[in-house]
C-alpha cells in the first residue's frame, strides 16, 4: 500500500478494539515502546504499536489483554472475550469470575481544523511529562505528526491506563480510558 505524504498507515475509521482473556505473543505487533508495571499483586506491560497499543494485566494464572488495531487479519480467536468497532463514545464493562474485572470508555472525537491543533499542541505539552509518547513525523500532515501517547496509574489493586491516538489527517483523537480491577486481597488459608 503506498502512502501519501501526510497520511498515516492507520486509519481512525479501521480500528478496532479487542478484549482477551490471554496474552498476545508480541511478534505478532510492530512494538514501538515497552513498558513494564510490577505491582505486588499484577504485572503489567504496555505496547506502543503504532498509532495503536496492547495492554496485558496479569494476576495469578489470569490474563486479560487489551488490543486497539486495525490488523485484525492477524489476530487469533481463541480467548478473545470481546471486540467492536471504535465509532463515537462507548463503555464496556466485563468482569471475569469474582475478582477481575474490566472497565472501557472510549471515544472518537472530531474536531474542526481550527481546534485540532491546539488540542494536539496541549497533549503533548503534558505527554512529555507523563506516560509513554511516542510521535510518528514520517506522517506529518501541515506540520502536525501523529502520536501515541499512554498515560497510566498503577495502585495496589486496580491499573488505570489513559490512552490518545491523534490523527492530524482527519483532524481526529482516538481516546480510551481503562480499569483493571483485581478482587480484594484474601486472606491466608491456615487449614
Amino acid at each position: 500500500m503506498s502512502v501519501e505524504q501526510g497520511q498515516t498507515k492507520q486509519r481512525i475509521d479501521d480500528l478496532q478494539f479487542y478484549l482477551y482473556q490471554r496474552s498476545l505473543h508480541p511478534e505478532l505487533f510492530r512494538i514501538n515502546q515497552v513498558k513494564r508495571i510490577e505491582q505486588r499483586r499484577y504485572t503489567a506491560e504496555i505496547w506502543v504499536v503504532g498509532l495503536s497499543h496492547v495492554v496485558s494485566l496479569q494476576y495469578g494464572k489470569q490474563c486479560l489483554t487489551e488490543l486497539i488495531t486495525d490488523d485484525s487479519d492477524i489476530l487469533p480467536r481463541a480467548g478473545m472475550a470481546t471486540s467492536f468497532p471504535f465509532r463515537g463514545e462507548r463503555d464496556h464493562t466485563q468482569s471475569f469470575g469474582d475478582d477481575l474485572r474490566y472497565i472501557l470508555s472510549c471515544q472518537v472525537e472530531r474536531m474542526t481544523p481550527n481546534l485540532f491543533p491546539s488540542s494536539h499542541r496541549d497533549l503533548m505539552k503534558y505527554a512529555q511529562k507523563r506516560g509513554i509518547f511516542m510521535m510518528f513525523d514520517e506522517w506529518q500532515n501541515d506540520g502536525i505528526a501523529p502520536f501515541t501517547f499512554v498515560d497510566y496509574e498503577a495502585r495496589e489493586q486496580e491499573l488505570h491506563v489513559h490512552a490518545f491516538h491523534a490523527f492530524p489527517d482527519s483532524t481526529t483523537l482516538l481516546k480510551t480510558q481503562s480499569i483493571f480491577e483485581i478482587g480484594p486481597a484474601r486472606e491466608p488459608n491456615f487449614f
